[in-house]
């Protein structure tokens, strides 16, 4: 029962996060984006509406003038071809007009519908680089970010989809009412049974169109994201090592056909889906057809139709047909495209602003964090990673976490950072509550050392600012690059702090190594200059005697800042202030780093393991 009602509560929530706001409303909102971005293309379109439209009966018209003085012209004795050559001169140059219009606003339209799905895709980007870290590893969150991802993805589908579906609606619209007044004129029971026949037609699409969402489109979000992970694992240079080293060929081969064949099931079913559609839909146009010629001649006999009116209401009512076919079918089109601005409006209306009264983060004072009570619990996690914790990092001081792997390290930077909000308790900022000020500028607090260092294809200036050229100060950058030990490497560069990394922009492009990148993440925080400085498990490729002498030097360049140095391992320690010692969640120990050993605890423990590296250096200070 608690799993069941764990199950719903979870489907309430994925739902309350997805919105159907419908067809009129989703039509309104891509206009707005037109009109945001190209607001002349409403112009292009309406008139492209009236043009295509005026194409599609215009030809039934001059059939029926045509023949009618052929018929005339025949009957006297005296032929005279001049009105027939005065229509055709009208009409061709009425068909050109008509078609020179329709011409250029559908190749006009062509670019700018891409250019309106540029800026939805360039809007889709900005939320996600605006959203909350935690979001980023909700599945549902991921969920619906690949499903707004496939709602710009291509010119038929989702908002580009919708478009062209608002286009084709008015097509349709305008040349169902004039075939339509011309037809009641000649009988009222065509254009019903005509009806009646589209709207089964209708009805039976819809139901396709349904059944497709439900079981294939809507259980291939999962899908998409399993291969995008495998195309990246398979192809990204960082596992090109470990795969040839481990011999993963085969299992990874293995795994990448598995998913891709189950995206062939699924594509599978939706196609055999379609093709019954087709053929349903082959049927109702037989009948169709048989009901106009059916009609048609009826009246022939009783009302004595002349030709070429019956050549122009044969025209009509079959483009009547068609066109309320295509119009009733583009419905459910228009309505399956729809469901996909959904997706895409439901993740831009994600809420990832804070709401409320901030306050203003005091800048250039002195900043102590505390840790009240805190516990903290992953989404979907069973455990706590973190447990009642109380823990107080005052301003200057240098603070090392320690523990094995798993024990609650990495999680205390992720809240301290706030990169996560606590499950229960609170963190203080100079004794008021972090949630009161606004996450970027609570974010300037700090420079950060992570573990995993990402390197950008940008210039080396950039990568250590991280910011736009016109925003870098080259002299700083370089500056920072020095004290962070990476003199040597940038002399060697022919372009110095203007050498691109990576080559996937520039063909000339570097790539550092593994301790390369650990002291370039170095400078990027020096750069930034904020008043707490954040390493954590940055040298952990390095042994303990390394990481002692880098985070040494790097102890000295800090200066009077706030530190906090994360480490499984013990050589960062000894020049901290202070030392908590956590496990499976909680802080064990705290204190100084000979107030532990004399504890004689887990830390010193700990610290006896791994002594062998440190323990010589150690004799040494002392002698």
């Amino acid at each position: 029962m608690l799993k069941q009602e764990k199950s719903r509560k979870k489907k309430k929530d994925d739902n309350h996060l997805h919105k159907e706001y419908g067809i009129i409303s989703n039509s309104i909102y891509i206009l707005h984006k037109i009109k945001q971005y190209q607001p002349h293309l409403l112009i292009i379109s309406f008139s492209g509406i009236v043009a295509d439209s005026m194409m599609r009966y215009l030809v039934s018209f001059i059939g029926k003038f045509v023949i009618d003085i052929v018929q005339v012209q025949s009957s006297l004795p005296d032929k005279d071809i001049l009105p027939l050559i005065k229509l055709l001169a009208i009409t061709t140059v009425i068909d050109l007009v008509v078609s020179l219009i329709s011409i250029l606003a559908n190749n006009r339209q062509w670019y700018y519908f891409i250019n309106v799905r540029m800026h939805m895709i360039t809007e889709r980007v900005s939320k996600t680089l605006s959203m909350n870290y935690q979001m980023l590893e909700q599945p549902k969150i991921l969920d619906m970010h690949e499903k707004a991802l496939q709602a710009t993805g291509g010119n038929d589908n989702g908002v580009e989809g919708v478009m062209r579906s608002i286009y084709a609606f008015g097509v349709q619209i305008v040349t169902m009412v004039i075939t339509v007044s011309a037809v009641m004129i000649l009988d009222w029971r065509i254009i019903l049974i005509l009806s009646v026949i589209s709207i089964i037609q209708y009805l039976f699409f819809q139901y396709t169109v349904k059944k497709d969402r439900r079981e294939v489109w809507e259980m291939l979000a999962p899908t998409w994201r399993k291969l995008d992970y495998m195309a990246n694992a398979t192809q990204n240079f960082d596992y090109a090592k470990d795969i040839r080293l481990f011999g993963m060929k085969d299992w990874l081969l293995g795994r990448h056909h598995k998913v891709l064949m189950d995206k062939q099931d699924k594509m599978l079913r939706s196609r055999n889906l379609w093709i019954f559609n087709s053929e349903f839909a082959h049927v109702m146009s037989m009948l169709s057809t048989a009901a106009i010629y059916g009609i048609l001649f009826f009246t022939v006999i009783d009302k004595d139709m002349s030709i070429g009116n019956f050549t122009l209401y044969l025209g009509l009512c079959t483009t009547f047909t068609s066109c309320m076919t295509e119009f009733l079918n583009a419905m459910g089109e228009f309505k399956k495209r729809s469901l996909q601005v959904d997706d895409y409006r439901s993740f831009m209306e994600l809420k990832t602003e804070e709401e409320g009264d901030f306050l203003p983060i005091p800048y250039g004072g002195s900043y102590t964090f505390e840790f009240k009570n805190v516990s903290f619990k992953y989404e979907s996690a069973q455990d706590y990673a973190l447990k009642n914790l109380n823990l107080t990092l005052q301003a200057e001081e240098k603070l090392a976490i320690v523990g094995q792997n798993g024990a609650g390290k990495t999680t205390f930077i992720k809240l301290l950072l706030r990169l996560y909000d606590v499950t229960e308790g609170e963190i203080l900022l100079n004794g008021i509550n972090i949630r009161r000020f606004r996450r970027d500028e609570y974010y300037r607090l700090f420079s950060p050392v992570f573990q995993n260092v990402e390197v950008f294809a940008f210039p080396i200036s950039e990568n250590v600012s991280m910011k736009c050229p016109e925003d870098t100060d080259i002299e700083l950058s370089e500056d920072c690059l020095i004290k962070a030990g990476m003199q040597e490497k940038i002399e060697s560069l022919s372009n110095g702090i203007d050498t691109q990394l990576l080559k996937i922009v520039d063909d000339d492009g570097v790539d550092f190594s593994g301790g390369e990148k650990q002291k370039l993440a170095l400078a990027r925080a020096l750069y930034k200059n904020a008043p707490v400085i954040i390493l954590d498990e940055p040298t952990a490729a390095l042994d303990a005697l390394a990481e002692y002498n880098l985070y040494k030097n790097f102890n000295e360049i800090v200066g009077n800042k706030s530190a906090v140095y994360i480490s499984h391992r013990l050589s960062s320690t000894r020049f901290c202030d202070n030392i908590a010692m956590f496990k499976d969640g909680e802080m064990i120990e705290y204190g100084t780093h000979e107030e532990l050993l004399n504890k004689g605890g887990a830390y010193a423990e700990m610290f006896e393991i791994q002594a062998q590296y440190y323990k010589d250096e150690e004799a040494h200070e002392n002698d």
